[in-house]
């Protein structure tokens, strides 16, 4: 498919019940999904299944834990070293040998399946990227809006973020069976990679244009920033431009879910309803 030119065209200034921990890298994750043991997350290694993070015991890395973990490294799985007060919290067994690995919901893709899915159907790429969402209620609400939007993937990072868990399948409403999710090392070079592919990367920050002002037809990226400090500025540098959503009232901001949501269905609307 011809690659849309519009990039030098755009102005200037045209973004059980489950129980939660956190821990110091900010990583939420529910108990739903994880293999706890040497063996069982050996052979989970050894068999290719997706990881999103292996917790071992601080102070106890030896013998087959030693194996397990080099083995996981070499898979680039992040590995985290965790107290026994931690691992005990966690834990699901009266068995899980110091170690722990967390398990995605659903499989990951990669970011170039996304792309070729939007231009095998001969469609723009409408991409959502979630810079350090760490609260699986927002990343789950922000994937069925996205789903709703036809949009066709959201990005998250493999640090600092919550991932495809069963609490985020929960709140996307069935969306995670439908959108795929890509899972990648660093954000700032995936905006890299997809400003390479022509697409715009459009950055939601308080300090952007109104986003209803804002061009945001043609191939996009969306990028949603985290929570607490939202979009990393190496990120929002690399981006082509920002958009805000401005406020009325006595409080500064929306949630992730809602500023998504917002400037999505503006997304659609310009795409849909306005003429070329």
């Amino acid at each position: 498919m011809k690659k849309d030119n519009r990039r030098n065209k755009r102005p200037e200034n045209i973004k059980r019940d489950k129980v939660f921990h956190k821990y110091d890298d900010n990583t939420a994750f529910d108990e739903g999904l994880q293999l706890e043991g040497r063996n069982p997350v050996l052979e989970a290694l050894n068999h290719n299944r997706t990881i999103d993070k292996i917790l071992v015991r601080k102070g106890g890395i030896e013998g087959t834990l030693r194996v397990i973990v080099a083995k996981a490294r070499e898979k680039g799985i992040i590995v985290q070293e965790i107290d026994k007060e931690k691992m005990a919290a966690i834990s699901r067994s009266n068995n899980n040998q110091g170690i722990i690995a967390l398990c995605p919901a659903y499989e990951y893709c990669d970011v170039s399946d996304i792309i070729a899915s939007a231009r095998n159907k001969g469609e723009d790429p409408f991409i959502i990227v979630c810079d350090e969402i760490t609260d699986p209620h927002n990343l789950g609400a922000i994937i069925r809006t996205a789903e709703c939007c036809g949009a066709h993937g959201v990005i998250i990072p493999k640090r600092r973020a919550v991932g495809l868990t069963a609490v985020v399948s929960k709140t996307s409403a069935g969306a995670a069976e439908f959108v795929p999710v890509a899972r990648v090392t660093n954000i700032a070079r995936t905006v890299e990679e997809l400003k390479k592919e022509n697409i715009w990367v459009v950055c939601a920050d308080m300090k952007g244009r109104e986003y209803f002002n804002s061009d945001l037809r043609g191939p996009i990226a969306l990028v949603i920033g985290s929570e607490g400090t939202g979009i990393s500025e190496l990120v929002k540098k690399k981006s082509d431009f920002t958009v805000g959503i401005p406020m009325y009232g006595r409080i500064g901001s929306l949630n992730a879910g809602v500023s998504a949501g917002l400037i999505m269905y503006e997304i659609v609307r310009q795409r849909k309803f306005l003429k070329q």
